[in-house]
């Protein structure tokens, strides 16, 4: 009896030590989250500091408990693209805002119209004879986008500019799964449905190359002219075409091809640059590694909420790869955003809805829920206005068939009308261990899918005929939805992708425009007057999960920034293992028939949460 109290008190005692540190961990967690809340009292005179450390997104995912316990070293934040076009926009009207300073060392991008309305809003700061400043270590093709719109671009000593352009290598496992022995069960339609072939090819179909070839010419040559307009000096286009040859020209010097191709302005470290504003907008009395007078990004986005004055135009995201269940937001999770779109058809207020899509796809059945949804408002009589961001592909343009009026910009990627699914099975890898299957069968379906023994020919049929049939409700939609027939649709279907200016010469697109655009058209067709009404974002603020799951932290500025040419090499290294994992990860594990747009992820995954992109697998490698 003695040794069972000493083994009761143990085990109470470790029972109370666990409530105590879960307790520990809350209360600090809740100090964390409290002290980090904007200030908004703290905004006084100075520079906006736009310390862009991380990714550019639609909606960004929930914040991590535990990443805000542990403030994890690299932690990559993601930043809302309304709100820092609103901020920038804010800046431009603010007195107490001398000068915006973009900070783009730790900056891993976006997609490609994020980055241009972004743009845009930097042009509506300079037209008010507000200098913009930007730094970095190292600039590539995202962060010289948003730096070409400064009066004055400055880079390190040490640091240098590449530029790659879309594009590059995919890799193949077909010949890797045959060598281990497992079967790829492939169950697709249409020609360009490129998402798939890593399993079933050693290389690129020549469809898949057309494609591309054509989407990545639209891209580099978008980016080519905005960078051109932007800033007219920089001889951008001739050392993009031979990089080797201006560098050993240049003995390796890379500040000074930058420096002869009018690429930046100034040489000098970040000190030199801190000090160099602090001249323009006065120095901070408190010791600052940036010397200058500056406003934190975050009080001022909290200074400068959204208006509200008018009537409200309800607008519903998208964001993230779609799938079924209540998950987000930073993904497409169908039931949260149908809880979304049925509640705003209960506010007898919102007269109409703006449905921002920011994805390449996912679950045919996701998608087809989420159209649904919308479907019920049209019924009611509420216009709905589809507003496109980076990509609207497969999936996601399965949702916004639902919209009377549907607007993308010219950089937008779309299409993808094709579906999919893909089931392994293990029977060669079985076999070369010498196992072997036998059984007994009541029906022909019996045991089936057999994932040991291999599918039989009546399933490889029954799941082949099923995604026929999904693609030809997928045409038939879209169909009824642009007034086309479904041969009119295959015709411009059967998986390939598009940029918004050939979507809409196809007559997938109705018009160009951002979200500005498109509530303009929504307040249009509800008949509301011009300049009285409002965006009601119908959604929930990102909050804290309390377990991790795939997604990343939403913190503060530390992820290590790109030194130069070698740093940059380094990271393209880690991407390419990232999306290594990522493709043989998504496709084997996904549960449903796909209208998922994989070509897409050159621009996608880039920047985007919720799902398992890139950013997510980059976090669990380093």
């Amino acid at each position: 009896m003695q040794f069972a109290r000493a083994a009761w008190r143990f085990l109470v005692a470790i029972k109370d030590g666990l409530v105590l540190i879960a307790m520990l961990l809350f209360f600090a967690a809740l100090y964390a989250a409290l002290s980090s809340r904007p200030n908004v009292a703290a905004i006084g005179e100075g520079a906006l500091l736009l310390d862009l450390n991380g990714v550019i997104v639609e909606q960004p995912a929930q914040i991590d408990f535990l990443a805000t316990l542990t403030a994890d070293e690299n932690a990559i934040r993601e930043y809302r693209l309304r709100d820092v076009v609103r901020a920038i926009d804010s800046a431009a009207t603010d007195d107490r805002v001398k000068a915006v300073v973009l900070d783009l060392s730790t900056f891993l991008g976006g997609g490609q119209t994020s980055l241009s309305a972004i743009g845009e809003a930097l042009e509506r700061v300079k037209k008010t004879d507000k200098p913009i400043y930007a730094f970095s270590n190292f600039y590539s093709d995202d962060s010289y986008q948003l730096a070409a719109h400064a009066d004055e671009i400055w880079m390190d000593p040490m640091g240098g500019v590449i530029f790659a352009g879309p594009g590059g290598n995919r890799l193949y496992f077909k010949n890797l799964i045959e060598q281990i022995g497992i079967t790829a069960h492939i169950y697709r339609v249409g020609t360009y449905k490129s998402a798939v072939e890593p399993f079933m090819r050693a290389d690129q179909s020549p469809e898949s190359r057309e494609a591309s070839e054509a989407l990545y010419s639209v891209l580099w040559d978008s980016w080519i002219a905005e960078v051109k307009k932007a800033r007219p000096q920089a001889l951008v286009q001739p050392y993009a075409n031979d990089p080797a040859s201006f560098v050993r020209t240049a003995g390796g010097d890379y500040t000074k091809v930058a420096a002869q191709q009018k690429l930046i302005d100034k040489i000098g470290d970040r000190v030199a640059f801190g000090r160099y504003v602090a001249s323009k907008v006065g120095t901070d009395k408190k010791p600052s590694p940036d010397s200058f007078k500056s406003i934190a990004y975050d009080n001022f986005v909290a200074a400068h909420p959204v208006k509200t004055n008018g009537d409200p135009i309800g607008v519903i995201t998208v964001a993230g790869e779609i799938v079924s269940g209540k998950a987000g937001p930073g993904i497409a999770a169908s039931g949260r955003i149908a809880e979304q779109i049925y509640a705003a058809l209960e506010k007898e207020e919102i007269k109409a809805l703006v449905v921002r899509v920011d994805s390449p796809g996912g679950s045919a059945f996701a998608s087809e829920e989420i159209r649904l949804a919308l479907a019920d408002v049209k019924q009611a009589g509420i216009p709905i206005v589809i507003s496109m961001g980076d990509v609207a592909a497969s999936g996601g343009y399965w949702v916004a068939a639902a919209g009377d009026h549907i607007m993308a910009e010219p950089d937008t990627i779309t299409g993808s009308i094709g579906v999919f699914a893909v089931l392994p099975s293990f029977e060669k890898m079985l076999g070369k261990w010498g196992i072997t299957t036998d059984g007994v069968q009541t029906t022909p379906l019996s045991g089936e899918p057999d994932f040991v023994g291999g599918f039989s020919e009546d399933v490889n049929t029954i799941l082949q005929s099923g995604v026929e049939h999904s693609y030809q409700s997928f045409l038939k939609l879209v169909g009824d939805a642009r007034g086309k027939s479904s041969a009119e649709v295959d015709n411009i279907g059967q998986g390939r992708v598009w940029d918004g200016g050939t979507a809409r010469q196809l007559g997938l697109v109705d018009s160009f425009g951002g979200m500005d655009d498109a509530l303009a058209e929504a307040a249009k067709r509800a008949g509301l007057k011009e300049a009285s009404y409002y965006p009601e974002y119908l959604e929930a603020e990102p909050g804290f999960r309390l377990l991790p799951i795939d997604g990343l932290p939403f913190g503060e500025a530390t992820q290590a920034p790109v030194t130069g040419l070698v740093g940059w090499a380094a990271r393209q290294q880690k991407t390419v293992f990232a999306e290594a994992l990522n493709t043989a990860r998504g496709l084997m594990m996904r549960e449903d028939v796909q209208a998922l747009c994989l070509e897409c992820g050159g621009s996608w995954q880039r920047g985007k949460s919720g799902s398992p992109d890139l950013l997510t697998l980059l976090k669990s490698y380093w």
